[in-house]
């Protein structure tokens, strides 16, 4: 179970726990140290230490592994450093082959994942930096030990907010700040904490003249609330069975309700209730195929429907026919193409 991270509105976020590199650890398969609060392993950092700083470690895999992070979210924003070997890193715009010198930014809350689906060998470094913000609209927010002018500050946010290439090759004086902060990690909190808020400000100042330097592709919709509602709406078949309303939905996307569905029907062309029950249509469909020894009424649950009439009622309107009708066809379906397979060879 991930350990929750914040309530608000109502609603409890998680954040990755990383269970598949605390498992890989505990057998042994790979060199591992962190320094973290919250869920994520290493050694836990005191409440009032450094505040803001949610993970600080690397791994080093001398072999390919047998495990993977799958699709997860952070709650600041996230760089990682490959110093050696090779790493997949997927985010939903693609994916991208890392090698040694590769430096990816992870925004705050961007589903990604490590690994395809294996990691393989090589030596990562991270950096997770909690900057108060949960949805992409909100205004970034800091650690009071940055010390940055405001000037500073506030461009380096901007790059960081509105940065459309998540993978840059550093240089070698930024890459060895780098692996000064990781080699922290090694270390316990108090007698490494000054040198932390050194190495960490030298590194934003570092990534700051390297977007300077470059040009970098800025979008403004990156940091909008339609955004943030297109987001919402994408993770939204993870949660399915939770019992939304209007009222949380628009909460989840920290806008107000009526904000929240101009955007859910610009992007959707739908309303919010309406795209709801149609992925729970969908997932109810797949569940009917998938699991035929589960009951229909269990299924109308696990889909997060209240009331199995007005779940025959949705479903009669959609695939024009009843639920167990559309399991026996589908059934039957799935028979004559495996008769007809067997036939042909």
């Amino acid at each position: 179970m991930k350990a929750p991270i914040y309530v608000d509105k109502g609603r409890t976020y998680h954040a990755d726990s990383c269970e598949e590199l605390r498992k890989a650890v505990a057998g042994d398969e790979l060199d591992f140290s962190a320094l973290c609060r919250g869920s994520y392993p290493g050694r836990k950092i005191p409440d009032k230490t450094l505040r803001g700083i949610c993970s600080v470690g690397l791994w080093d895999a001398t072999h390919e592994q047998k495990w993977g992070l799958p699709w997860h979210r952070n709650e600041g924003i996230e760089l990682t450093w490959l110093e050696t070997g090779s790493l997949d890193f997927t985010l939903e715009s693609g994916s991208y082959p890392l090698h040694p010198g590769d430096l990816t930014i992870t925004r705050p809350w961007q589903p990604h994942k490590l690994g395809e689906p294996h990691v393989n060998a090589g030596r990562l470094h991270w950096l997770i930096l909690d900057i108060g913000v949960r949805q992409p609209h909100q205004e970034w927010r800091w650690p009071d030990w940055i010390v940055l002018t405001q000037e500073d500050i506030v461009e380096l946010t901007d790059f960081l907010r509105r940065n459309e290439q998540p993978v840059w090759t550093l240089d070698n004086e930024t890459a060895l700040c780098f692996w000064k902060i990781t080699e922290c990690s090694r270390h316990e909190i108090d007698d490494v904490a000054s040198k932390l808020i050194i190495y960490i400000n030298e590194l934003l100042l570092n990534l700051l003249e390297m977007f300077r330097s470059q040009r970098v592709n800025l979008s403004t919709s990156l940091t909008t609330a339609r955004r943030s509602t297109e987001l919402f709406l994408n993770s939204l078949k993870h949660s399915l069975d939770d019992q939304w309303t209007l009222e949380t939905m628009a909460e989840g996307c920290g806008l107000g309700i009526t904000r929240f569905v101009h955007y859910c029907k610009e992007i959707t062309n739908l309303s919010p209730v309406q795209y709801l029950n149609q992925l729970r249509l969908e997932q109810a469909a797949h569940l009917l195929v998938a699991n035929p020894a589960t009951s229909i009424t269990d299924i109308t649950f696990q889909c997060g429907f209240s009331s199995s009439q007005y779940f025959a009622t949705l479903f009669r309107q959609k695939y024009k026919c009843t639920p167990g009708t559309y399991r026996k066809t589908a059934k039957y379906s799935i028979h004559n193409q495996q008769h007809s397979n067997y036939a042909k060879a």
